[in-house]
C-alpha cells in the first residue's frame, strides 16, 4: 500500500510537474507568438498602408496634368460644340489611360459640363457638386483628395480634384476631377485570408474592408449629432450606418459580437487627415500557431512520457528557457543578416531579381526598378515575363524557365525588357537557384546586365560595314560603267572635247581633237594653248576660258579655226568644272562644227530676203494696177451712171433711181479698191516714211475695228526702206492679230529711236496666251514677223500670259 501510495504520489507529482512545465512552456511560446504577431502586424500594416497610400495617390499628378490641357480651358471659356467635343476626347483618353472610373469637368459653380461617362445610364452631366469638399477646396486654388460614395452611381471612389486656371493663372475657371474605383484598389492590396483590414473615416465609418459585410458599418457607436453630420455631408449616402459590433477594449485588443478577440493595430492614412488603417488579427488564429503543432506532437506520446516528465520537467523547463534565449539570439542575428543582405542587394549597381517556381517576382533590387521605371508595388507578385518583349517572353516561358528549374542554373541569356514608358532595352541574364533542405529549387537569384548600348553599337557597326561594302561595290560598278561610257563618248563623238585647269593647261583631249590639230593626248597634256596653237587662235580660246572661270557659269562662243580645206566655224560650249570645295578648278569645252549649217543658214536668209523683197514688189505692182487701171475704169463707170441718171430723171424716174444706186455701188467699190491697194503697199510708206505710214494705219485700224489704238513716236529719224518695210509689216501683223484673237478694247503702238537703236512695241489688253505653246500658234504669223526681223538684223520678242494681254517687241539697229 505504501508503495502504491508512493507511486500514486510520484505519479501525481509527475503529472503536476509535467502540467506545470507544459503550461509554462506553452505560455512562453504563446507570449513569443503574440509578440511576433505584433511585430508582424506592425510590418504588415506599414506595408499595406504604403501600398494603399500609393494606390490612393497615384492620380494626384495625372489630375494636375489633366488640369493644364488647353481643351478644358477652352470649353470653360467658350462652351461651343467643337470645344466640348475636344474636352470629351481628352477626358476619354485620360480615363482609358489611367483605368479610372470616370473623369469629369465642373465649372466655377460646380455644375458638370463634360464627363467621360456622358453616355452611361448613371451619367451625372449637368448635375451640381458644389457641396463636395473636393470641389470647394479646388475652386479656392488647392488640389484635393477625397474618399466618398458617388451620389449618382452609388459606387465607392477616390476623388482627385485640381483647379483649371485661365492662361493668366488669375483664378480658377473650374475644377477637373478624376474618380478611381475603390473596389479596384481593394483587389490590388493582395490581403491574406487570416487578416482583416479596414479603412475608416474620422467618425469611424468603415469605407474599405476585407470583409464586405462590414462595409458602411461603424467601428464604434456614434452620437446622434455625429450621425447627423454624416448624413448632411452625403459623403457615404443617406445611411443608415449600423454598428459593426466591435468593442474596443484598449489600443491593441477588440472583440466582436460573438466574443472573438482580435489583435488590433491602427495607423493614420497619408494624405487623408483623420482617416485610419485598422489591421485585425484573430487571437485564436495566433494561439493555434502554437497549440496545434504542440498538440499534434505531444498528444500521441503524452501517456508514455507522463512517467518520465516529472523527472525531466526541470531539465525541460531549463531547455525551454535556453531555447527561447537562443531563438531570440538567432532571430536577431537573422535580422542583422537580412539587413546586410538587403543593403547589398539594393545597392548593387546591377539589375537583381528573384522569381518563385510560378515565375512570379518575389523581390527586385532598387537598380532594377530605376532602370525599368516601375514602383516596387507594381512589380512584386507579377510574372517576370510580363515585363519582357514578345519574342523574349516566348523564349523564356517555353525554354529558359523550365530548363532553369530543372538544372538550377543559366548563363548569358539574351532578353529584351520593356520599360514602363514602352522603351526596350537589351540585357544578358545569368541566374542560379536557391534550394530547400530537400534539394528542390524554390526560387532564383538573377543578375541582368544592360547591354542595350553595346548591342546597338555592334548592330550599327555591322550595318555600317555591310552598307559600306555594298556602297563600295556599287561605286566600283558605277565608276567602271561611267568610265566606259565617257571613254566611248570621247572616242566616237564627232565633237571636239577638251578639259583644262584654271591656268589653261590641258588635262584631257578626245580623239577628234587629236585628229583636228594633229596632236597626241600624251604630248598636249600639261601644255597651254599658246604652246600649241598660233597666237590669234590661242588668244581666242583663252579669252572664253577666262570668262567661264571668272563668271562661274557656262557660255557659248563661235570660234573660226583654219583647217586644210579652209576656215571652219565651231560652236563651242564651255563650262566650269568644280572640285569638292565647290571651287571652279578647270574648264570643259565641247565644240561642234557648224560650218555647213552656217552656210545653209546664210543661203536661207538670202533666199528669204529675196522672197520678201519680191513679195513687196509684187504687192506694190498690184497696188498700182488696182489704183491706176481699175480705179480709172470705175471712175468712168461712175461718170456714165451720173449721165444716165440726169437723162432719165425726167422721162423715167425709176431708171434714174437705179442709176443713182449704181453710182453709190461704184463709189463703195472705188473706196474698197483704194483700201486694198493701200493695205497691199501704202503709198504713204514710200512717199512720207514709216512714222506717217504707222499713224495712218493705226487711225484706219481704229476706224475699221472700233478698238482704241494709240500711236506714239519719239526721235525717229529717216529710215531706209528695208527697215521701214519690216517695221510696218510687223506692226500691221500684230494689230491684225489683236483684231482677230485678242478680244481687246485697246492697243498701243510705240516707235522710238535711242542711241542708234529703233524700237517698235505693239501691246494690247486682251486675252493673252501661253507663250510656251507659241510654236503651235502658226495662225498668229509670228514666224513671218521673226523672219522679217532677222533679215534686217533685228530681234523680235513676244511676251504674253493668259488674261494679261500681249506685247510684241522689235529692236533693230539703224544708221544715224
Amino acid at each position: 500500500m505504501r508503495l502504491r501510495l508512493i507511486l500514486l504520489v510520484l505519479s501525481l507529482l509527475a503529472f503536476l510537474s509535467a502540467s506545470t512545465g507544459g503550461y509554462f512552456y506553452y505560455s512562453s511560446l504563446k507570449q513569443a507568438a503574440f509578440k511576433g504577431a505584433e511585430r508582424q502586424a506592425v510590418t504588415r500594416v506599414e506595408m499595406i498602408k504604403k501600398n494603399l497610400s500609393s494606390f490612393l495617390s497615384e492620380n494626384i499628378k495625372p489630375v494636375k496634368t489633366l488640369a493644364g490641357m488647353k481643351s478644358l480651358r477652352e470649353v470653360l471659356t467658350d462652351p461651343a460644340d467643337d470645344s466640348l467635343a475636344a474636352a470629351n476626347v481628352t477626358l476619354d483618353h485620360f480615363k482609358a489611360t489611367l483605368d479610372a472610373d470616370v473623369c469629369y469637368l465642373l465649372n466655377r459653380e460646380g455644375t458638370t459640363v463634360a464627363s467621360s461617362n456622358r453616355k452611361n445610364p448613371d451619367s451625372f452631366m449637368e448635375q451640381n457638386f458644389a457641396f463636395r469638399p473636393y470641389f470647394q477646396q479646388a475652386v479656392r486654388g488647392a488640389s484635393a483628395t477625397y474618399l466618398a460614395m458617388g451620389t449618382a452611381s452609388g459606387k465607392r471612389g477616390a476623388y482627385y480634384s485640381h483647379p483649371v486656371y485661365e492662361e493668366a493663372q488669375v483664378r480658377p475657371l473650374g475644377v477637373i476631377v478624376i474618380k478611381a474605383s475603390v473596389e479596384f484598389i481593394e483587389k490590388r492590396l493582395s490581403l491574406d485570408d487570416e487578416e482583416i483590414v479596414l479603412v475608416t473615416d474620422p467618425h469611424g465609418l468603415i469605407f474599405i474592408s476585407s470583409r464586405t459585410e462590414w462595409l458602411y458599418h461603424l467601428l464604434q457607436k456614434l452620437s446622434t449629432e455625429e450621425i447627423s453630420q454624416l448624413t448632411d455631408s452625403l459623403q457615404f449616402g443617406k445611411g443608415p450606418w449600423q454598428w459593426s459590433g466591435l468593442e474596443i477594449k484598449n489600443e491593441k485588443y477588440v472583440t466582436d459580437r460573438s466574443g472573438n478577440g482580435y489583435l488590433m493595430h491602427r495607423s493614420p492614412l497619408d494624405n487623408y487627415p483623420g482617416w485610419n488603417l485598422v489591421h485585425l488579427q484573430n487571437l485564436n488564429t495566433i494561439s493555434k500557431r502554437v497549440s496545434d503543432p504542440m498538440m499534434e506532437i505531444t498528444g500521441k506520446i503524452v501517456l508514455i512520457l507522463c512517467v518520465f516528465v516529472g523527472i525531466a520537467v526541470f531539465i525541460l523547463f531549463r531547455k525551454a528557457s535556453n531555447e527561447i534565449i537562443r531563438r531570440k539570439r538567432v532571430e536577431k542575428a537573422l535580422r542583422e543578416s537580412e539587413e546586410r543582405y538587403r543593403a547589398v542587394y539594393h545597392n548593387t549597381p546591377a539589375m537583381l531579381h528573384s522569381i518563385n517556381k510560378k515565375g512570379r517576382l518575389v523581390s527586385v533590387s532598387d537598380n532594377w526598378l530605376d532602370v525599368l521605371g516601375y514602383e516596387r508595388e507594381e512589380v512584386v507578385g507579377q510574372r517576370l515575363t510580363d515585363f519582357l518583349a514578345e519574342g523574349s517572353r516566348q523564349y523564356a516561358e517555353h525554354v529558359v524557365v523550365h530548363e532553369f528549374f530543372k538544372t538550377g542554373y543559366c548563363k548569358d541569356v539574351s532578353y529584351q525588357f520593356v520599360k514602363k514608358n514602352g522603351e526596350r532595352i537589351d540585357v544578358v541574364l545569368s541566374a542560379f537557384g536557391e534550394r530547400d533542405e530537400n534539394g528542390n529549387i524554390i526560387r532564383s537569384l538573377a543578375v541582368s546586365i544592360d547591354v542595350t548600348e553595346r548591342k546597338q553599337a555592334e548592330e550599327a557597326l555591322k550595318k555600317a560595314k555591310e552598307e559600306l561594302s555594298r556602297y563600295s561595290r556599287n561605286l566600283e560598278r558605277q565608276v567602271k560603267k561611267r568610265t566606259q561610257e565617257i571613254t566611248s563618248i570621247l572616242k566616237y563623238t564627232p565633237d571636239v572635247v577638251c578639259i583644262k585647269d584654271r591656268k589653261g593647261r590641258y588635262l584631257l583631249v578626245n580623239s577628234r581633237y587629236e585628229a583636228l590639230f594633229d596632236v597626241k593626248n600624251e604630248d598636249i597634256r600639261g601644255k597651254t594653248d599658246h604652246e600649241i596653237h598660233p597666237k590669234e587662235i590661242a588668244d581666242l580660246f583663252r579669252s572664253s576660258d577666262q570668262q567661264v572661270i571668272s563668271e562661274g557659269q557656262s557660255c557659248q562662243a563661235e570660234e573660226r579655226i583654219p583647217q586644210n580645206d579652209g576656215v571652219h566655224t565651231y560652236l563651242s560650249v564651255k563650262f566650269p568644272i568644280y572640285d569638292d570645295s565647290d571651287t571652279a578648278s578647270g574648264v570643259g569645252s565641247i565644240s561642234t562644227d557648224i560650218t555647213e549649217a552656217k552656210k545653209a543658214q546664210d543661203q536661207l536668209r538670202r533666199l528669204s530676203g529675196s522672197i520678201i523683197a519680191n513679195q513687196e514688189k509684187e504687192r506694190s505692182a498690184i497696188a498700182r494696177e488696182l489704183h491706176d487701171e481699175l480705179g480709172q475704169i470705175l471712175t468712168a463707170l461712175r461718170m456714165d451712171s451720173v449721165w444716165i441718171m440726169k437723162r432719165m430723171n425726167e422721162t423715167d424716174p425709176k431708171a434714174a433711181e437705179r442709176a443713182l444706186t449704181m453710182c453709190s455701188l461704184i463709189d463703195k467699190t472705188i473706196e474698197d479698191v483704194r483700201s486694198i491697194a493701200i493695205r497691199l503697199r501704202p503709198g504713204v510708206l514710200d512717199d512720207l516714211g514709216l512714222v506717217d505710214a504707222l499713224e495712218w494705219f493705226t487711225a484706219d485700224f481704229e476706224r475699221r475695228t472700233e478698238i482704241t489704238c494709240i500711236f506714239e513716236c519719239f526721235n525717229v529719224p529717216v529710215i531706209n526702206d528695208a527697215v521701214a518695210t519690216a517695221a510696218y509689216r510687223i506692226a500691221q501683223e500684230s494689230l491684225t492679230n489683236v483684231a482677230r484673237h485678242a478680244s481687246a478694247s485697246r492697243a498701243d503702238v510705240l516707235l522710238k529711236a535711242e542711241e542708234g537703236i529703233l524700237t517698235l512695241t505693239v501691246s494690247d489688253d486682251g486675252n493673252g496666251f501661253d507663250t510656251s505653246k507659241l510654236a503651235e500658234a502658226e495662225g498668229l504669223g509670228v514666224a513671218g514677223m521673226r523672219e522679217r526681223s532677222g533679215l534686217v538684223g533685228g530681234i523680235l520678242e513676244v511676251h504674253s500670259m493668259p488674261g494679261e494681254g500681249t506685247r510684241v517687241y522689235l529692236r533693230v539697229r539703224i544708221e544715224n
